[in-house]
């Protein structure tokens, strides 16, 4: 496949309009960014300074969930797991963000005749919705597979089911809704018994070692997408390495997308 074509980046103030809590320690705000909202692309990330963290300099990188190019809107759901989450979780409408985006290498943009299968754990969901969402929006077949620690946290099961038309398949550790266990299990049994040709993932890395796996034993190539903690989020720093095949990459410009077979999982 050809590498996509990615957008110049843009430093953009943009204006909170939610910020809803939608389950344990999980939030989507929506924020006003039309630049970025019109040029985002699949599986990139916004980059984001926290305002009321001036003695932090850093800012924090975000998976895009949905964006709205026509209302100049993009949805962003975070977990809220230190300092920098916990102070984004008390901003209020009307507050403003400034954000760089869109970031990062995007997945592969659907091809005539492709089908697709998203497998999605925890806090990776997001990462997987827009490209699934252009499947859909072609006609293509496509099925999903969401993970979570508990069903109160599968806080985008019913976003993927009023795109899709049926319901996701869902996992949860605790066995509290769907399959009782990794999403692993049921997306590797989907892979032995359905005929897919390409597989997206993202997640805690075990899972998608054992997605690409899977896809791998079942003829699908397969795009995993890459966390790491980042500083600069523009490539200078260093601070996002992956180990791949080819020597060391950085998860922001040169992922966070990547094809699995490349990833030296550790």
């Amino acid at each position: 496949m050809t590498e996509p074509q990615r957008s110049a980046l843009v430093d953009e103030r943009a204006e909170l309009l939610e910020n809803e809590k939608v389950g344990p320690r999980l939030h989507v705000m929506r924020v006003r960014s039309p630049r970025i909202a019109r040029a985002l692309q699949p599986g990139q990330f916004a980059h984001v300074r926290i305002p009321g963290m001036e003695a932090h300099i850093l800012r924090r990188p975000f998976s895009v969930y949905e964006t709205f190019p026509d209302e100049g809107m993009l949805d962003i759901l975070y977990q809220v797991v230190g300092f920098g989450t916990e102070q984004l979780a008390r901003l209020r409408p009307g507050d403003a963000l400034c954000q760089i985006g869109p970031v990062g290498r995007p997945w592969d943009p659907p091809a005539p005749g492709q089908s697709l299968l998203a497998v999605a754990g925890g806090a990776g969901a997001p990462a997987t919705f827009m490209l699934v969402k252009e499947f859909a929006r072609r006609g293509l077949p496509v099925d999903v597979v969401l993970g979570a620690q508990t069903g109160d946290a599968l806080v985008t099961r019913e976003r993927y089911a009023a795109l899709l038309g049926k319901d996701p398949v869902c996992a949860t550790d605790d066995g509290s809704f769907g399959y009782a266990g990794f999403a692993t299990e049921p997306a590797s049994e989907l892979l032995r018994t359905g005929s897919y040709s390409r597989v997206i993932t993202c997640g805690p890395e075990p899972l998608m070692r054992k997605v690409a796996e899977a896809a791998s034993s079942a003829g699908a190539t397969c795009q995993v997408s890459m966390e790491r903690r980042m500083a600069c989020g523009v490539g200078a720093c260093l601070s996002c390495v992956v180990e791949t095949s080819g020597g060391k990459r950085r998860a922001c410009v040169d992922g966070p997308v990547f094809d699995a077979r490349e990833v030296v999982w550790l």
